[in-house]
């Protein structure tokens, strides 16, 4: 019974943030329902649908959305929606027949996410792109990597998922706190480009004033020796992020690094030759003998684990970082409620739930069996 729970979502199938920010949704209690594609091209999925993260928490239709029947059914779904995430290029859904103004017409309190790349509007709305382009149009990937060095790609989590999946998650939130006042649904433009932006917005700022200087030379990008991954003798890494000058000191003393050639924490001129003092400390020690002297105290410490290790890391452990979901290790719900907490659920065959939302919907077993031998509709 999470938070979200009375509150229906229809996940039109896509990859990426649509599914991300569906399956918190659905983690929070939503009953969200995804319209999978009746003509065989599903996004990619996982052959067992147990390890599939982002398809989790949610049940599953099949419709033909280009037959006037399939859209009947769609559109007697959107009746008993209260959000809806579309994840096509501008355009694609009016094509269909499914935008948002059809979807609004037959019910006024349906709130319409529109999640794209680049947005609904702009020079770039209707070209395709992905992550790594979006973060690499706003500056942000250009900020990413030791200085002089070509950038290093943040795998696809500051557009896809970041910027676009959290983006999702917290508009129709937002959206349906409005209509609880208004009455009323709306139409939602959640473009990762946007997302990702306001990721990077304290860098922004720092730049904004003057503060940002070239990639690998600030503060959190790995010029501060006081904010950076350091190797440790066995090969393997820690990392450091004593940024307040109190926990600096703490590091000093527990490290027994002499840092008398710094005239201050924040003397850029010196970091150079910090980081090399440190990396040749930190090169002194394995990691596990760093994790024994440094963790749980305000040096503000933490191994590089790779994600076998982090599952059995006992602050996962602690907080049950990951849950079993139908016998697979998942990323656990979040945020987490003291009275509402969501649950994880498996992810579904996709037209599992076919028959099942079709009765519901008041269509007659007769008929199910009817669009079902006609292809408009599909179970599994």
């Amino acid at each position: 019974m999470g938070p979200l729970t009375g509150f229906r979502i229809i996940e039109l199938a896509g990859f990426g943030p649509g599914p991300m920010g569906a399956m918190m949704l659905g983690d929070m209690g939503a009953d969200v329902i995804r319209v999978e594609r009746a003509n065989g091209t599903e996004p990619p999925r996982f052959e067992d649908a147990r390890y599939d993260v982002h398809g989790r928490s949610r049940r599953s239709v099949v419709f033909d959305l280009k037959s006037d029947d399939g859209r009947d059914c769609f559109f007697r779904l959107v009746e008993t929606a209260d959000a809806l995430i579309d994840p096509y290029r501008p355009g694609v859904a009016e094509r269909l027949g499914i935008g948002p103004d059809a979807c609004l017409e037959k019910n006024a309190r349906l709130n319409y996410l529109r999640i794209t790349g680049w947005g609904q509007t702009g020079p770039l709305a209707g070209a395709a792109g992905h992550d790594l382009n979006y973060i690499a149009l706003i500056g942000l990937l250009d900020a990413i990597g030791p200085a002089g060095q070509k950038p290093v790609i943040p795998l696809n989590l500051v557009g896809d998922y970041g910027g676009g999946g959290m983006l999702v998650a917290l508009g129709i939130t937002a959206a349906l706190l409005e209509t609880s006042r208004s009455g009323i649904g709306q139409i939602i433009d959640a473009a990762m480009l946007d997302g990702a932006n306001l990721l990077f917005g304290s860098a922004i700022a720092m730049h904004n004033a003057g503060l940002w200087r070239e990639k690998g030379s600030n503060q959190v990008d790995g010029g501060a020796p006081y904010y950076h991954v350091y190797e440790t003798a066995d090969g393997k890494f820690i990392t450091i992020g004593s940024i307040e000058p109190k926990f600096f000191r703490l590091l000093q003393e527990k490290i027994g690094f002499d840092a008398r050639f710094l005239s201050s924490q924040f003397d850029r001129s010196a970091w150079p030759e910090a980081r090399e003092a440190l990396a040749d400390i930190f090169r002194q020690r394995t990691r596990q003998e760093w994790i024994d002297l440094l963790e749980g105290s305000d040096v503000c410490f933490a191994p590089v684990l790779d994600m076998s290790e982090a599952r059995s890391h006992p602050q996962m452990v602690a907080r049950s970082g990951y849950v079993d979901v139908s016998g697979v290790p998942h990323p656990a719900p979040a945020p987490r409620f003291s009275r509402t907490q969501g649950r994880a659920k498996s992810a579904p065959r996709p037209g599992e739930h076919t028959q099942e939302i079709l009765l519901s919907l008041g269509l007659s077993a007769e008929t199910i069996d009817r669009l079902m031998a006609s292809g408009v509709v599909r179970a599994n």
